[in-house]
């Protein structure tokens, strides 16, 4: 059975010319850049010239791009050090934000290290309240405002230019978790008025275990991780040469191609969300689906009660189709998603992300909606 997998918000299939750098240096660039000898300045090389790859695609310096082992390290270092940089007492933040920044702050609420934790309102299709972000930000001290590109689930889309301008008016520290936007829309710094904005490289057919955190050049933090002068001593460890190679070219790759594929993705999208709507009774979808207020590789739908609800991703893999209930990381555990709850969602209704990339097919999602209105029929509540 061909496996048919539409779970890229999770992580992406690696792109074979990505593949093909990473291991010319694996074959032939084996040296530790922090070494003083050629076979080392050769691989710090490689590291300086993907980091003048990435800053130039993001309009920023070379000295504002630090690599990092992926968006979670990313976000926690941008979070921690930005609020222990400028003694902050106050953060804002949403109820749908990934666990790599919710957690993080009720951690740092539940040290003291803030004395107050804020959240913003959001509707039931997961969109910001922009005048209570203000109303927030005029009640408060100085805050630090953390608030997501796309969210991870639903796919909604927040206005983070929009969110620049309000925190830059009330001098707010601003940080957006860009994980799943990143390689998917064109960031420039030099528009967002944000703080940090983070990438992990599976996300657009990098390699895992590899990301990058973008600091602005007025903002200096210290390091989340100690132990060597790696990154211009903001973190040590050995840096993971392979990975940040790989970063970089899938990310050159991703923005030479941008336009075609999301178009072709969001045609993807929208043939198997029309399909679904027309064959399966009963489905609704979660989050924003227009196109200009969602995230185009990612589509989450909701299915009508039904018998052994619980079962239905089950059922999909059975079939062979990987998808995902909610966040990836949750995956496995028996927690609800907390994005879905922070919406409202009918807790009795299972709802299912298939996320779209490069490598679907329209003939994939025929079968994929064959497959879901079968298992529907079989299953629905009487």
């Amino acid at each position: 059975m061909t496996r048919i997998y539409l779970d890229n918000a999770a992580t992406t299939p690696l792109d074979k010319q990505v593949m093909a750098e990473m291991v010319n240096v694996m074959e032939n660039y084996y040296g530790n850049p922090s070494s003083i000898h050629g076979q080392g300045r050769e691989v710090r090389t490689l590291i300086e010239k993907a980091r003048k790859t990435v800053a130039g695609l993001l309009n920023a310096a070379p000295a504002e791009v630090f690599f990092t082992s992926g968006g979670t390290e990313a976000d926690n270092t941008a979070i921690r050090g930005g609020i222990a940089a400028f003694g902050l007492k106050h953060a804002i933040t949403s109820k749908i934000e990934h666990h790599a920044v919710e957690h993080t702050l009720e951690q740092l609420l539940k040290d003291g290290v803030i004395d107050k934790l804020s959240f913003v309102n959001i509707d039931a299709k997961g969109n910001l309240d922009y005048a209570h972000l203000e109303q927030l930000l005029k009640e408060n001290s100085r805050s630090f405002v953390s608030l997501m590109h796309a969210n991870n689930e639903l796919g909604t889309l927040n206005d983070i230019e929009r969110i620049g301008e309000i925190c830059e008016t009330y001098d707010a520290i601003f940080h957006s978790d860009t994980v799943q936007t990143m390689g998917h829309y064109v960031h420039d710094v030099k528009k967002l008025k944000a703080h940090f904005i983070v990438c992990a490289a599976h996300k657009f057919h990098g390699p895992k275990g590899v990301g990058f955190l973008y600091v602005k050049h007025s903002v200096k933090i210290s390091p989340f991780i100690f132990g060597g002068a790696q990154e211009r001593n903001m973190r040590g460890g050995t840096e993971n040469v392979y990975g940040i190679v790989g970063l970089a070219k899938a990310l050159e790759i991703a923005y030479a191609e941008m336009e075609e594929h999301k178009n072709y993705i969001l045609e993807l999208k929208t043939y198997l969300k029309d399909k679904l709507t027309a064959e399966v009774p009963g489905i609704s979808f979660n989050g924003e689906t227009d196109a200009e207020k969602s995230l185009y590789t990612v589509l989450n739908v909701s299915f009508p009660e039904m018998d052994m609800a619980d079962m239905l991703l089950f059922n999909l893999d059975i079939q062979g189709i990987s998808a995902s209930g909610g966040s990836a990381c949750s995956s496995g555990s028996n927690i609800g998603s907390h994005v879905l709850t922070g919406i409202g969602v009918d807790p009795n209704r299972p709802s299912v992300r298939f996320s779209f990339s490069k490598y679907n097919t329209k003939a994939e999602l025929d079968i994929v909606a064959e497959k879901v209105k079968h298992i529907v029929e079989q299953n629905i509540a009487v």
